[in-house]
């Protein structure tokens, strides 16, 4: 399957640009073309940064569709997503809602580990009461933050944090920590299930090409 992928934080770094898509290759094979969407370094992560990618999501969505099966908004926020699938005839998958949705299949209290107190809409609005966090769990502002050695030691101590505050399983609520392969990490130090919302998209479109149901998936909302 041919999919395309796109990243909502604006990098020259070819490693970091195609981190996702190795995530997808490796996982279940799709053949994964990552592209990102201009001016925005530092990703999204307010409102005002979700604002401004959601129209740079549905051009870029236009030009990638014509060489894709399927398409994937790398981002927890999944910006733009519905103009999205209203502007093109392939089915498109928010990473955010793919991971909200992976992470209701588990019992219990549902951590979530992302950029502090902000927790992306499609997560907070499926999750609702089931939804754990932490106090303190506040200096990461940014994905790129996760790049650097400050930010992946935060991320870890937050994640305990978590578990210590009785999360069942983690929910990672920021595409930043896929880049950096957080989700196996955090599976072997804490012993419980992490969800990836990269690889939870990629097992949703799956799902949908197993079931024969992409038109079904189209109109699918959590």
């Amino acid at each position: 399957m041919r999919v395309g992928l796109i990243r909502v934080m604006t990098t020259s770094d070819r490693r970091l640009l195609h981190a996702h898509g190795k995530l997808l290759q490796e996982a279940f094979g799709f053949t994964v073309t990552s592209r990102c969407i201009p001016d925005q370094p530092s990703g999204v992560y307010d409102q005002a940064s979700l604002e401004s990618a959601a129209p740079k999501v549905v051009r870029l969505a236009r030009v990638m569709a014509g060489d894709a099966d399927a398409l994937i908004i790398s981002c927890a926020s999944d910006p733009g997503l519905a103009a999205t699938r209203a502007a093109v005839d392939i089915p498109v998958i928010g990473a955010g809602s793919a991971a909200a949705a992976a992470a209701l299949t588990f019992g219990g209290r549902i951590g979530v580990l992302g950029l502090g107190a902000h927790v992306p809409g499609p997560i907070s609005d499926a999750l609702g009461e089931r939804m754990l966090l932490i106090d303190g769990q506040g200096r990461i502002e940014t994905p790129d933050a996760f790049l650097m050695p400050a930010g992946i030691f935060d991320a870890l101590a937050a994640a305990h944090m978590l578990v210590d505050a009785g999360a069942d399983m983690i929910v990672q609520a920021s595409t930043g920590l896929s880049s950096i392969g957080m989700a196996d990490v955090l599976r072997r130090r804490l012993g419980v299930p992490v969800i990836d919302a990269v690889t939870a998209a990629g097992s949703m479109l799956v799902s949908a090409v197993a079931a024969g149901n992409f038109k079904g998936f189209e109109s699918c909302r959590l």
